[in-house]
């Protein structure tokens, strides 16, 4: 059953080492990032999934998952920086690789000294169908007597002139309701979330906060919004749900 989330935004920008000069412009969504974490904490997990989006091919694709010890780098970014998913460090047979977005979130496990419960991770591509995300997080609500999730995503990239999509009129409506549904832990609202529209937006998080509240279904959880803001013309949502 799942008995917390917190909801985090990837970009490899809020690695410190990545952004180099400047870091200092996200120091408020890495301390609310910190506390989401320390909710997950408190909830004393038996287990923790990170799910996180990756590229999708242009077709729907079953979920990629990532067992713990799974190894990622910002070398793309230029940096001399690898990551581990949790504490393990036996690897994985098949040499997986971390994608961005599970790369940031093991970073911020580590940055935190995450130790409470052992962690997978999971990887869902923009393609995944909102009935389909529902039914991943059904079953990742029974991996456990007692699951807790990282979600990672951003929101929409549309909100200024410099923002990697342009300015979209549309993107901060959309963003405001996704505040509103993550900060509310409304689950039906986040379940009928536009697809067509997250993916013109190039929102991310849409799949990953689709997958968070099929597992939240019946968890009767509360949610608290801890940071909301678009550095970049990105938007970026720090949330708790315990």
């Amino acid at each position: 059953m799942l008995v917390a989330a917190a909801v985090c935004p990837c970009p490899p920008l809020l690695v410190p080492d990545v952004a180099a000069g400047a870091a200092p412009e996200l120091d408020a969504a890495r301390a609310a990032c910190t506390d989401a974490l320390g909710v997950l904490a408190a909830a004393r997990p038996g287990r923790l999934v990170v799910v996180g989006p990756v590229e999708s091919t242009g077709t729907e694709t079953d979920p990629e998952t990532y067992p713990e010890g799974t190894r990622g780098s910002f070398r793309g970014f230029g940096v001399d920086l690898d990551v581990r998913l949790g504490q393990s460090d036996g690897g994985s047979p098949t040499e997986q690789r971390l994608p961005y977005s599970l790369a940031v979130a093991a970073w911020l496990l580590e940055r935190t000294g995450w130790s409470d419960a052992p962690v997978e991770g999971l990887g869902v591509g923009d393609r995944l169908a909102p009935e389909r995300c529902a039914r991943v997080g059904r079953d990742l609500a029974t991996r456990s007597e007692r699951v807790a999730l990282l979600v990672m995503g951003d929101a929409s990239a549309c909100r200024t002139l410099k923002a990697p999509g342009y300015l979209d009129e549309r993107a901060a409506p959309f963003d405001a309701e996704v505040a509103r549904a993550l900060g509310t832990a409304d689950t039906a609202a986040l379940t009928t979330l536009d697809t067509g529209l997250a993916r013109e937006l190039k929102a991310s998080g849409r799949a990953p906060w689709q997958v968070l509240a099929g597992a939240a279904e019946g968890a009767d959880l509360g949610g608290s919004l801890l940071f909301e803001d678009a550095p970049y013309g990105v938007g970026y949502i720090v949330a708790t749900w315990s």
